[in-house]
């Protein structure tokens, strides 16, 4: 028997502030990501507005201030960078560039007072992370990495069934996050620009997710690569990799991402009492959630939002109330240093140790509030 189990939706949404009240964001980066779900975003946020683009095509940057309601004198290159410094409407910028610039920006973003909201990952390797979170404690700014899946309806209802104990005690989870990635020449093919291959890109939204679900991190890894001989596209990256995960509360995680395999992107959380499913996990719309018993499949039917709005909308709540960000800095640098030790099992062939945390979302501030992520 499935029998649905819908979101409470209220009648009244909150208006959205006024524009010129909004945290106004310096978006850097217009790629697929930015055209397609950051700009729309900002126009459906309650809190956040565009106030100004970076790009080093001034011709695309000019387009496209123009076309979300800007002008040209907000279109800048990167060498006028700094000049954002004298924009009072621009409290915060947004990197989205490949890996490795995403210290280098938010090193010159936090020496002219600007919050960083920063696309996952966090850097290239942990050495740049760790920089990060400490040039932006040094200026005192504030540091989000965009973990959008931390901030969606769907996941926190998945969080809240497995912390309330509704599936019984957790042994068991199994993530997939796998795509064919095309060889248009894209600098996520490329070492120096990524720091990585699927693991950085794909495989980051298994780990992360799960270390959300679960609110603890792990305390082994256990990795294996592999990359198809021949291939070009993986001649700098890795195509695939597949972990293990043990935690101290018993359960074991096992992920696999590839960039070499037919798109498919699910979450399967195995309890005493009930399996819960998300199918698709990761995707930016349509997300699934079921949960499995004896006797029944629940679906939890949640409102569709915009996903990159809750997040953005969360870092300018915190930018406003002065709050630390529930993914801050030291969440993606604990990625970084997570994502170093599954490389470095597959490197060396054992499991690698990982250091005893024990208190409960380590490295997370506060967290969204019920405006931004509807929950259980």
């Amino acid at each position: 028997m499935t029998k649905p189990n819908t979101a409470e939706r209220k009648d009244l949404q909150p208006l959205p502030e006024a524009r010129t009240e909004q945290v106004g964001y310096a978006v850097l980066g217009i790629g697929t990501l930015t055209i397609d779900e950051l700009l729309p975003a900002f126009a459906v946020g309650q809190r956040s507005r565009l106030a100004a683009v970076v790009s080093d095509d001034h011709e695309k940057a000019v387009a496209t201030a123009l076309a979300y309601g800007l002008t040209e004198a907000d279109a800048y290159d990167y060498d006028r960078f700094e000049e954002l410094q004298s924009r009072d409407d621009v409290h915060a910028v947004y990197i989205v560039l490949p890996n490795s610039l995403h210290r280098q920006y938010t090193e010159r973003a936090a020496r002219i007072g600007k919050h960083v909201l920063c696309e996952k990952p966090l850097a290239a390797n942990p050495e740049d992370a760790e920089a990060m979170v400490g040039v932006c404690a040094e200026h005192r700014v504030k540091l989000m990495t965009a973990y959008r899946c931390q901030y969606t309806p769907h996941h926190w209802r998945a969080r809240d069934l497995i912390q309330n104990g509704k599936l019984g005690q957790i042994k068991l989870i199994h993530s997939v996050n796998v795509q064919v990635e095309p060889n248009d020449g894209q600098w996520r093919l490329r070492d120096g620009l990524a720091g990585g291959g699927s693991l950085l890109d794909v495989g980051l939204y298994c780990l992360n997710t799960i270390r959300f679900l679960l609110a603890e991190e792990p305390s082994s890894v256990y990795a294996q690569t592999f990359s198809t001989p021949g291939d070009e596209r993986f001649e700098e990256v890795e195509e695939t990799v597949a972990w293990q995960m043990t935690f101290p509360s018993g359960v074991i995680a096992h992920c696999s991402c590839s960039y070499g395999a037919a798109h498919a992107r699910t979450l399967d959380v195995f309890g005493v009492d009930a399996r819960l499913t998300l199918d698709p996990a990761f995707d930016y719309t349509d997300l699934r959630l079921t949960v499995q018993t004896p006797e029944t499949i629940t679906e939890h039917r949640l409102p569709e939002t915009d996903q990159f709005a809750l997040e953005i909308d969360h870092f300018s709540a915190c930018i406003e109330e002065d709050r630390e960000p529930f993914t801050p800095g030291e969440e993606g640098l604990q990625d970084q240093r997570l994502m170093a030790a599954i490389y470095q099992s597959a490197r060396e062939g054992r499991p690698i140790k990982l250091e005893k945390i024990e208190k409960k979302d380590a490295f997370r501030g506060s967290p969204p509030s019920q405006d931004f992520a509807e929950r259980a």
